[in-house]
């Protein structure tokens, strides 16, 4: 079989890491520690595979991903959803550990997912920041709508939680600040979002640690990699309804909230909005196309580096 690519999918636990190598058929575990980690590289050194594939599961791919990264193999990481449906698409029902490998090595064998470049590790640590600054929103949004139903002595308590939450809230948005500050980068394309009206700090830093392709994609790509873009659902003479689906949900509800304000307080968004509504179309459907412009205007902005005023400029 020499000179045939090599495929391994890599299914990703707390406890190990299951491995499968088309078109052999050889399976593998190893722990998923830095020991583990380390045998697995050197293992996958003398395969020299084409195209290795892990799911996402919530960060706990993270170490393996890096190593793998590091060691420069084409690695790539899918959304859970496409190989599940993947592996229903082909017969196979049951699921393990042991058949998700062999599902992730053959979905790279026979899809071949497109290589993106990885987030670096400072990328990581803004994400996990972003993401645990999200998670507090949501717990203080969750203990505010239990004060109005609870008792005397608990709502004493709650009041005590909240005030816990909106400090750390307060040393998430500091740490997150100070690591913008700290890349020149960052600090760049954050002033270029900013200088948005209506984009504010939560939805431009969301953008920068769940969005490092922004500014590498052309348009068509960047909506698609998202979930903004319209899919159809023809048959025959049958002409669907379009709608979105899949993408990034994080990016998209930042996005869902920028084009809301946008539509209000942006004179381009505004305007394209209200042609849209005076089109006939429906507003949900009106906000998801603003959402996609914005999004459109924002990838150039990054790719160009080009400040607001000077697409204001271009467009009037």
């Amino acid at each position: 079989m020499e000179g045939t690519p090599i495929f391994v999918g890599i299914d990703v636990s707390k406890a190990g890491l299951d491995v499968a190598v088309r078109p052999m058929g050889s399976r593998e575990f190893v722990a998923n520690d830095a020991a583990g980690i380390e045998i697995l590289v050197e293992r996958l050194r003398e395969l020299q595979p084409a195209l290795i594939v892990l799911e996402a599961t919530g960060g706990v791919e993270r170490a393996v991903t890096r190593a793998l990264a590091s060691a420069e193999f084409p690695v790539v990481v899918i959304n859970p959803r496409q190989v599940r449906d993947f592996a229903k698409a082909t017969g196979q029902l049951a699921k393990t550990d042991t058949i998700d490998a062999a599902v992730l090595a053959r979905f790279g064998e026979a899809v071949r997912p497109a290589l993106r470049p990885l987030p670096d590790e400072v990328t990581w640590e803004l994400r996990a920041v972003v993401t645990r600054r999200r998670q507090l929103t949501e717990m203080i949004v969750a203990e505010t709508n239990r004060l109005s139903g609870a008792s005397k002595a608990v709502r004493k308590r709650i009041n005590a939680h909240l005030r816990w939450l909106e400090t750390e809230l307060k040393r998430a948005d500091k740490d997150l600040d100070q690591s913008i500050r700290q890349s020149p980068i960052w600090r760049e394309n954050e002033d270029l979002l900013r200088s948005v009206p209506g984009m504010g700090p939560v939805i431009s830093r969301t953008l920068l640690a769940e969005l490092p392709e922004l500014g590498r994609l052309n348009r068509k790509q960047i909506a698609a990699l998202v979930g903004v873009a319209p899919l159809n659902r023809d048959s025959g003479t049958l002409r669907g309804r379009r709608s979105i689906w899949g993408g990034r949900a994080t990016v998209r509800a930042a996005l869902y909230m920028g084009a809301l304000v946008a539509s209000r307080r942006n004179a381009v968004i505004q305007t394209f909005y209200r042609r849209l509504r005076n089109a006939g179309k429906a507003p949900k459907i009106a906000l998801v196309a603003c959402m996609r412009k914005l999004l459109t205007i924002l990838n150039a902005m990054i790719k160009h580096k080009t400040h607001w005023s000077e697409i204001i400029s271009q467009t009037t």
